[in-house]
């Protein structure tokens, strides 16, 4: 079966950018990451899944305290770059898999922890990589999703999704908080917890890590300049373009 083709122009973005995201402040801190460690505890005998794993930060965060980390992703340079770090970092329990969201090559019910960040916004059918996880994930296991995620509100919503495209032609949709829910609920999952928090994005550091044209970077610019006070506010919008995203955490189990 042939790449569909969305997957395989978010492969062919993020191949080329896989050490720019490794070192990105933004993704290899914040306080989701914090959370994740706390969420996780000590698993000695857990077997994880880290879907969508991009440069390995939540891999690299779950390592020490399981048996076996699957990091798994549709580049093969992000892929070699996690194994590469992953050996700088002596952790030996990661091993990674190349494959698409929306179709784990595991049999049903062989992760005790399924966990993705950052990278559910990408999939071209999140709906099918949520039933997924779902369907590898142990009786009793327990599933992490983080994200950016949508304000909600219509307005707020178009903003949001006209930056990411703009910034990014591989991006899909942030889902809302009910959204996530709804999605989850679908799948198979039962949500246990959620919590949300704002991530500052500084706005050279953002556009440079996705090699972004200027031409829309400075689109982005204008529209930003032209935001009106009410979106200005919410997105904190800086001289410099900097603004603030919402992030969102969802801990459920599966029904």
């Amino acid at each position: 079966m042939s790449e569909h083709p969305h997957n395989a122009l978010v492969s062919r973005q993020f191949g080329a950018m896989a050490q720019a995201y490794l070192a990105s402040a933004t993704h290899a801190s914040g306080e989701d990451l914090a959370l994740l460690t706390e969420l996780v505890g000590h698993k000695p005998q857990a077997l994880v899944l880290d879907m969508g794993c991009g440069a390995g930060h939540a891999s690299f965060t779950v390592a020490p305290r399981v048996a076996k980390v699957v990091a798994y992703d549709l580049s093969p340079e992000m892929l070699a770059l996690v194994a590469t770090e992953a050996g700088r970092r002596g952790l030996g329990n990661i091993v990674t898999k190349q494959g698409a969201a929306e179709r784990l090559p595991y049999p049903d019910a062989s992760f005790d922890l399924v966990m993705t960040r950052y990278s559910s916004h990408h999939w071209q059918d999140i709906q099918a990589g949520l039933r997924q996880m779902r369907r590898v994930l142990k009786p009793g296991g327990v599933g992490i999703f983080m994200d950016v995620i949508s304000p909600g509100r219509p307005l707020l919503d178009t903003w949001l999704q006209s930056l990411e495209l703009l910034r990014d032609p591989s991006h899909v949709r942030n889902g809302s908080p009910a959204q996530w829910r709804q999605l989850l609920a679908e799948a198979g999952f039962a949500l246990t917890d959620q919590w949300q928090f704002k991530l500052p994005l500084d706005f050279a550091a953002w556009v440079a890590r996705m090699q972004t044209p200027q031409v829309q970077v400075d689109a982005i610019r204008a529209l930003q300049r032209q935001a009106s006070t009410e979106v200005s506010d919410y997105f904190d919008f800086a001289d410099d373009g900097s603004f603030r995203v919402d992030t969102g955490v969802f801990v459920a189990r599966g029904i």
